[in-house]
């Protein structure tokens, strides 16, 4: 039996905490650390271990839409 590929979406550094534990209550998915090379600012070429949220694509994909909306529902609070 094939198993299913697994994806990531990195984290964007900020994401408060409680909407990490949010999303790993509501969806199917772990959190791993993905080294990543940056390439901005003074930063270029730098390799940083950034977190991420793992899973099927499909899940992935809703876990991004889910954040992303509540990262504005969070930022427009402010």
């Amino acid at each position: 039996m094939e198993e299913e590929p697994l994806f990531d979406m990195i984290i964007p550094p900020g994401v408060p905490r409680s909407m990490l534990y949010e999303v790993l209550e509501k969806f199917d998915v772990t959190v791993v650390k993905r080294p990543q090379r940056l390439s901005f600012a003074n930063m270029e070429g730098d390799v940083r271990e950034l977190l991420a949220f793992r899973g099927r694509r499909e899940v992935v994909e809703e876990v991004q839409k889910y954040l992303m909306e509540r990262l504005a529902e969070f930022i427009a609070e402010e």
